[in-house]
Order: structure tokens, then C-alpha cells, then sequence
């Protein structure tokens, strides 16, 4: 009789019963027949469950251990076998997750050359891989991988987590997997682990793109990229993106041997960034995979919201999309990253008024971007509050010289009575605001201008507060003003500024976002009175 005559026969049993399901383990051993060992292990799972048979549980993870060294998602399961169930990483997470786990199985069986996987930030991505690198060292421990990263930091996280999964035989069950792979060195200091035989290259090298690679690594078995883009500032620069790329191609993808596959796990930022890149690149070859599993499903529901209160759920991913903005949100928790170049004001979308509502506003607050020189503009747009929204009414937009814009200034601040102002104090801005100040004391105002110095990268501020301008800010109708006046300038720096490229001018944008930070800012030390309910 065949090997499948008997699985046939085996089938047509009752498998609740421990001794059939039990031979049917056997012959999925005898045949090394890992598909037909998935069938056992599930139902020995369900049963051990429904019945608290401890027969079945024990086969269960007989099944698991003899999958393990040859299939991932079995192999997850295994290793974490005697964790507490809250402090399991894989089962609460394998729904999602699961696909992501089909992919790298692909990518080790030579079906797959390249998988990207693009998902929000904190949802398991880094230590999924982390697993899978545990995993493939200790089925090729003779090739060497490379792990890498935008920082040292982050590679060795990378590196202590490999070392705590193989050195923890209670939490992580690694050796019984591979008993006969063992660990022959580590340095901490170089984050390198060898299994197997000392030789010349480690089996795995964690170092950040940064890091010196040149002798110290060759890349046999994987090339693994977690995150090379460092943040927002990195992300905004194409020329630091186009130079990440040569880092890439240069530095890591040089490493690389005949046969060595590649996996990149990132949060999205860019299209320029390199998984853009290499989805531009092999986008139609069917031996690389992009999986993209964005925060938030076609009905608006969490992907995330894993189960045992792990994950995230849709309230939090609605949260960060009401605070992020449009693009960063698109990017970093959808996955879907749009070019940012053109303009970052659009006319269409502004919010317009005709006149100021009829009641007292609740404040009038103003700020000031100080001219730096070099043709640089002094601004001061001054916001009346209404609610939630900031109704720009008027502003100082010259470019004369600081005698001049001085006076300017102090006169639209007396003018509108604003009682709070913020001033941006580097360069010449602290000199501006006390001399500002003097003038609105001189003409009796009482006008509190404070001053405020910032370091943050200019643009990268425009960018993160414009969501903030676009939903909050009201602008006076075109009809209300003119092309030459203070607010007519105002609008058409605003409306011509552009993320990409060089611009002429960025004090209108900039001193925007220091509006909304400053708003922001005050909003957050809010304080509501509510009436005693007794």
C-alpha cells in the first residue's frame, strides 16, 4: 500500500481520537510532509483545547517541533511554546501577521528575491524580523547575513534581541529547533553573532548604514534593512534621500553574493525613499513582493487591533489622523507616501471669510517672524479667536528696514489690542521685541510679547503645522484685499511656496507654523471651568 493510501485511510478515522491523529503524525514525519503535519498540528490544537487533553497538547507541539526548522509560521509558534500568553509576540498578532510570514517563507524557499514590508509604526514589524533572522541562522549558521539600520541604536536592538532569543532556553525554545547549532562567538562591542563554525565573516553583522562595512561583513544569506530613513528631516530632503540611495547601493547592496535575497521593513516617508525606489525598480518582477498593510481598513477599522489587548485599536489611529498632518498621516500610518513636491497652499484649499463674526472674539493673538537680512520679510499675522477657529485679519508683511518694520509692527498690535504676542527671538528677534515692545508701552498698549527661540528645521516645521493652518486658519476673501497691500503679499507667499525646489521667500509659511505652534501651545494648557454638580 502507498504512502497515500494510508493517509487516505488514516483520514477516514475518527482524528479526535489521540492514536489516529497520532499515526497520521507519524506518516506526515515519514513522508516529510509538512502540509499534511499542518493538519495535524491544527486539529491537535483544537482538540487539546475543547477537551483539556493534555495527549493532544503534547502533540501539538511534537507537530510544531518537527515543522519548525523548515517552515516560519510554525516555527514562531514553537519558539515561544512555554511564554506566558500575555507576553506572546506571535499568536495575538498571527492574523495580521500571517501574510507578512508567507512572504518570508517564499523569500527562504527561493520562490522570492526581494520582500518590502510597509507598515505603521509599533505594530510588531522589527521584531517579527528579528524573529525570521533567528530563524534562517540557524538553517544556514555557515552564511553570513547583514542587518542594518539608519542608526547604530537601532541595529543593536536588532542584535540584543537575536542574542536574547538564542540565549533564553525558557522563554524562547531556539535549541530545540536547532540542538545542533551552537553559538561559537558574539561581540557586543562589533554586534556580531557566529553559529556554527568560527569564520571569517559572522553569520550575522548588525551595523547602520553609517558604520563601516568596508572587510567587515559579505552578504550570503540576507541583506536586511529596517528603517534607513532616519525621520521627517531626512525625508523631506531629496538630495539626503538621493545620498541614502547611494549609501544603499553603494555601502549594503555591494555586499551582497550571487543568490543572497533581500528584505526591507520600514515606515513609509517618502516615495524617494529606497522601498519607493525598489518598488519603481522591480514593481513587475514576480520573484520580488511589496505587502502593504496600512493602519486603517477600506471600512476605516483598525488592521492592528490585535487580540489579548495588544495592538492598536481605531479610536488611536483616528486620534493620530485628526493630529497628524494630511501628508505625514498618508505616509506613515497608510502607507500610501505622495510626492510633496509642488505647492503646500493651494487656493482651493483655504477656508475664506467675508467679515469678522459679529460677537467679541474670544482673544486676539499675534506672532512675529523676524526679518534675518538678505531681503528677508518681517511678519506678523494677528488671529481673532472664535472657538476652534483663528480668523486672520490683518498682518505686517515688509521687507523694509528694522526702523521701519518696528513701527509697523507696534501699530497693528495697538490697532488690533492683542494682548498676548510671541516674537521668534533668534538673530535680530529679541533686539525687535523689546524695541517693540517700548512702542506699544510709549502709545499706552498693554500688549505681553514674549520671546521664543527656535531650532527646529524650518522647513520641516512649515510642513508639520500646514494641516494645522489649513483646517483652522481663515483667510479674508480675495475680494477683501489687494495684490500690493501687506495682506495681499502675505497670500501670494503663502500660495506660492513650494516643498520642493527654491523658494524666494519662506517667512510667510514659517511664521504660520509659528502661529499654530504658538496656538497650540496654549491650547494644550487650556484650563475649562465647569459648573459644581452639587
Amino acid at each position: 500500500m502507498t504512502n497515500e493510501k494510508i493517509v487516505e485511510k488514516l483520514k477516514q478515522k475518527d482524528l479526535t481520537k489521540y492514536q489516529n491523529l497520532s499515526d497520521l503524525f507519524d506518516m506526515a514525519r515519514h513522508m516529510e510532509d509538512y502540509d499534511l503535519n499542518g493538519e495535524v498540528w491544527r486539529l491537535a490544537a483544537k482538540v487539546a483545547k475543547e477537551k483539556g487533553d493534555l495527549e493532544f497538547y503534547d502533540l501539538y507541539k511534537r507537530s510544531l517541533l518537527f515543522a519548525a526548522p523548515h517552515r516560519f509560521d510554525e516555527y514562531m509558534l514553537y519558539l515561544e511554546f512555554n511564554r506566558d500568553p500575555d507576553k506572546k509576540f506571535y499568536v495575538p498578532r498571527r492574523s495580521v501577521l500571517k501574510p507578512v510570514v508567507d512572504a518570508l517563507q517564499d523569500l527562504e524557499d527561493d520562490k522570492l528575491d526581494l520582500v518590502t514590508i510597509s507598515m505603521p509604526p509599533g505594530v510588531g514589524k522589527t521584531t517579527l524580523a528579528i524573529f525570521y533572522l533567528t530563524w534562517i541562522m540557524g538553517r544556514d549558521p555557515m552564511k553570513p547575513s547583514l542587518a542594518s539600520g539608519h542608526s547604530s541604536i537601532l541595529t543593536t536592538n536588532i542584535y540584543d534581541g537575536v542574542i536574547t532569543i538564542l540565549d533564553d532556553p525558557v522563554e524562547y525554545l531556539w535549541h530545540d529547533v536547532f540542538p545542533g547549532v551552537q553559538v561559537v562567538d558574539r561581540s557586543a562591542k562589533y554586534t556580531t553573532v557566529d553559529l556554527g563554525k568560527a569564520k571569517r565573516f559572522p553569520t550575522l553583522t548588525c551595523r547602520s548604514i553609517d558604520g563601516s562595512l568596508t572587510g567587515a561583513t559579505r552578504c550570503e544569506k540576507l541583506l536586511y534593512s529596517d528603517d534607513l530613513v532616519s525621520g521627517i528631516e531626512e525625508a523631506l530632503s531629496k538630495e539626503r534621500l538621493d545620498k541614502l540611495w547611494e549609501k544603499y547601493t553603494n555601502d549594503l547592496k555591494s555586499r551582497k553574493k550571487l543568490g543572497c535575497k533581500e528584505l526591507h521593513i520600514a515606515t513609509r516617508w517618502s516615495v524617494h525613499d529606497p522601498i519607493g525606489r525598489l518598488e519603481r525598480m522591480y514593481g513587475d518582477d514576480p520573484r520580488a513582493k511589496f505587502i502593504v498593510i496600512p493602519a486603517l481598513n477600506e471600512r476605516r477599522e483598525s488592521n492592528f487591533n490585535y487580540s489579548h489587548g495588544v495592538g492598536f485599536d481605531t479610536k488611536y489611529f483616528l486620534d493620530m489622523e485628526a493630529t497628524l498632518d494630511e501628508v505625514s498621516w498618508r505616509a506613515l500610518f497608510m502607507n500610501e507616501p505622495i510626492e510633496r513636491e509642488g505647492l503646500l497652499y493651494k487656493e482651493d484649499e483655504l477656508r475664506r471669510y467675508y467679515e469678522l463674526p459679529p460677537e467679541e472674539p474670544d482673544a486676539v493673538l499675534a506672532v512675529c517672524d523676524t526679518a534675518e537680512g538678505g531681503g528677508d520679510y518681517t511678519f506678523l499675522p494677528v488671529a481673532y479667536v472664535y472657538g476652534n477657529d483663528y480668523y486672520i485679519e490683518d498682518c505686517v508683511c515688509d521687507n523694509g528696514l528694522p526702523e521701519v518694520t518696528d513701527v509697523l509692527c507696534a501699530e497693528v498690535l495697538l490697532k488690533h489690542n492683542v494682548k498676548q504676542c510671541q516674537f521668534e527671538s533668534n538673530s535680530a528677534g529679541g533686539r525687535t521685541a523689546d524695541k517693540v515692545q517700548e512702542l506699544v508701552k510709549a502709545k499706552g498698549g498693554i500688549t505681553h510679547i514674549t520671546k521664543k527661540r527656535t531650532t527646529a528645521n524650518k522647513l520641516t516645521k512649515i510642513i508639520v503645522n500646514s494641516d494645522f493652518v489649513k483646517k483652522r486658519f481663515l483667510f479674508k476673501d480675495a475680494s477683501k484685499y489687494s495684490a500690493n497691500s501687506p495682506y495681499g503679499r502675505m497670500m501670494n507667499m503663502m500660495c506660492s511656496f513650494t516643498v520642493t525646489g527654491k523658494n524666494k521667500n519662506d517667512d510667510v509659511p514659517d511664521g504660520l507654523a509659528q502661529l499654530a505652534e504658538y496656538i497650540q501651545s496654549l491650547e494644550a494648557s487650556r484650563v475649562e471651568v465647569f459648573k459644581r454638580p452639587f
